[in-house]
């Protein structure tokens, strides 16, 4: 009785105890198959290296692992370091294999990414337990000449995602080995293996580690006689930035010739474009219009001065604008008054229509004439200050200048309108540059010819700021600048003979006025101004012209200073307008 009760006394612990170990490992399958891949470790890898001639490493790998419900595993290889900005040395894994005596995994792939070689092993289904896998490549670059010897080094053991609980490594140098290290950790890590040394022939090293962490490397070296296997080590040219814009035969061949080209093409365009020089000279030298001729000299027939400004720069810009306002002052279109400064507490002037017929007016004087005189709300007036022509009509000054571009081709200056010839080729200029950007970003990333297309921006940027020298005169257009610049150097000199009188004088201040405008496109105002002071204070009662009223107690003796603050004034409120 007592065994028998002794024996229902246990039966409830019995129960107990079944319960507690049933119970979880029916409800806790996520729990168990954390553990399952916690279990997960390589028991043994044991590596036997075989240098060769040439360098090659013949490696055989026998791997321990222990699955629990994979497919396979992974092993990282140190295939890749920089040795500099622009050079890596490399590691080659060839002719890689896997085979297994007992079942594991046999397939096997390779793929490189940043400085590691990943090697996968796989199978075609799951593998639970401890199997044997042996894993077989061809390594070259291991193998680098030491001055009298040649070194063997190798992370042969490592990279695995895995605990690891033994390494053993054996390197047999078809000769005598003179030395032998191991270094244990992360790559370039000086902490010694457990064990290392050479067996009793000194023909082989070998080499012991007891447990490594995952990511951890067992790294062999072992010295050779120099001569051994004749090994290098491979370097690649690492493509940077730097490697990208290197000079070499193709790069510079590419340089030199792009920049031939383009010295080339300026000729060309010279040898084209560039002939304003050469006929301006030929016909100043051939007198086609002589160029001064004392007191009597005057412009080009015909010629105004905003066409002038436009012949000479190739641009209708503000100050040949400016100039043609005080021309049709001059002819009698216009009356400037200048206001009373102590009166206003400002400087400013009217503008005021004179009661002239316009048929003696140019398309783009027209369009002027009409700005200035229209009010914006479109009703026509007879007098305008100029304080208030800032920004009041932008779109009128666009067509005024687009109007001087007509007429200078209209007068045969210009083949084309040296506006369009300039954007032409600006934006061709642009286009070339913007494929030099794109080509020089392309071969930057791809491969080390990038200056070819660091020329090619040069190029278009070079095109692109030429294209402002590229519109070209007609023979005609160049006599007329010929003339001009005889005519300029006139007005530069700001003097001619003058007996003293006051009729003289009053003649030099009519001859004077109708010079003024052309003074304005040349920037001779102020000499040009001078002399009508000079000829005011001779004249009797010359106080004003008769185009340009100044205030009370004003005359020609401050005639310079006016014309010179009257030409920035209205040069600036042209300017303040958005049409230029």
């Amino acid at each position: 009785m007592s065994a028998l009760a002794a024996l229902f006394r246990f039966r409830p612990v019995v129960l107990t105890v079944s319960a507690a170990v049933l119970i979880p490992v029916l409800t806790s399958s996520p729990a168990a198959a954390g553990t399952t891949a916690a279990a997960e470790r390589v028991l043994k890898d044991e590596v036997v290296l075989t240098a060769g001639q040439g360098g090659t490493v013949k490696v055989k790998e026998t791997i321990v692992y222990r699955f629990a419900g994979r497919k396979g595993f992974e092993r990282e290889f140190q295939t890749r370091t920089h040795e500099s900005l622009s050079e890596d040395r490399v590691w080659r894994l060839g002719n890689l294999r896997a085979s297994s005596p007992d079942g594991g995994p046999t397939t096997v792939t390779a793929s490189e990414s940043g400085l590691r070689t990943t090697v996968e092993v796989s199978g075609a289904k799951a593998v639970t337990g401890d199997r044997t896998v042996v894993l077989e490549y061809d390594l070259r670059g291991a193998i680098t000449p030491m001055g009298a010897a040649e070194e063997l080094r190798w992370p042969v053991v490592g990279g695995w995602k895995v605990p690891l609980d033994e390494a053993k490594a054996t390197v047999d140098g078809g000769a005598m080995i003179r030395s032998v290290n191991c270094f244990t950790g992360p790559i370039g890590s000086t902490i010694g293996c457990t064990q290392y040394y050479t067996n009793h022939t000194h023909t082989q090293g070998v080499y012991a580690q007891q447990g490594m962490l995952p990511g951890e490397f067992m790294t062999v070296v072992a010295g050779l006689p120099a001569g051994t296997t004749g090994g290098r080590a491979i370097h690649e040219r690492r493509h940077t930035v730097a490697t990208a814009f290197s000079v070499n035969a193709v790069t510079g061949g590419a340089l030199a010739g792009l920049l031939v080209l383009l010295v080339g093409g300026v000729a060309a365009l010279y040898l084209l474009r560039g002939r304003d020089a050469r006929v301006v000279g030929k016909k100043a030298a051939e007198g086609d219009q002589a160029p001064l001729a004392g007191a009597e000299f005057e412009p080009p027939d015909g010629v105004r001065p905003g066409q002038i400004g436009t012949l000479i720069d190739e641009q209708a810009d503000v100050i040949d604008v400016t100039a043609t306002i005080v021309d049709l002052a001059v002819r009698g279109y216009l009356l400037i008054e200048e206001e009373d400064r102590a009166r206003t507490g400002r400087l400013d002037w009217t503008l005021r229509r004179l009661d002239r017929p316009q048929v003696d007016l140019l398309p783009y004087e027209r369009i002027l004439l009409d700005a200035l005189l229209t009010a914006p709300d479109g009703t026509g007036r007879d007098a305008v200050k100029l304080s208030e022509l800032g920004g009041t009509f932008a779109t009128k000054l666009a067509q005024v200048r687009s109007a001087m571009y007509d007429d200078v081709v209209k007068q045969g200056w210009f083949a084309r309108r040296p506006d369009t010839v300039r954007s032409r080729w600006t934006v061709a200029g642009i286009l070339v540059t913007l494929l030099g950007i794109a080509g020089t970003v392309a071969l930057a990333l791809t491969t080390e010819w990038a200056l070819a297309g660091l020329a090619l921006i040069i190029a278009g940027a070079a095109l692109a700021y030429g294209g402002q020298y590229m519109p070209a005169k007609t023979a005609r257009g160049a006599t007329v600048l010929a003339h001009t610049i005889g005519f300029r150097a006139f007005l530069e000199r700001g003097a001619v003979p003058d007996d003293g009188d006051a009729v003289a004088s009053r003649q030099r201040i009519a001859l004077f006025s109708r010079f003024l405008p052309y003074a304005v496109v040349f920037d001779t105002v102020p000499t040009w101004a001078e002399t009508v002071k000079d000829a005011g204070e001779r004249a009797e009662g010359a106080d004003n012209l008769y185009w340009y009223e100044g205030p009370a107690e004003w005359d020609l003796s401050k005639f310079a200073e006016s014309m010179r603050t009257f030409t920035l004034a209205t040069s600036g409120s042209i300017s303040q307008s958005r049409g230029l």
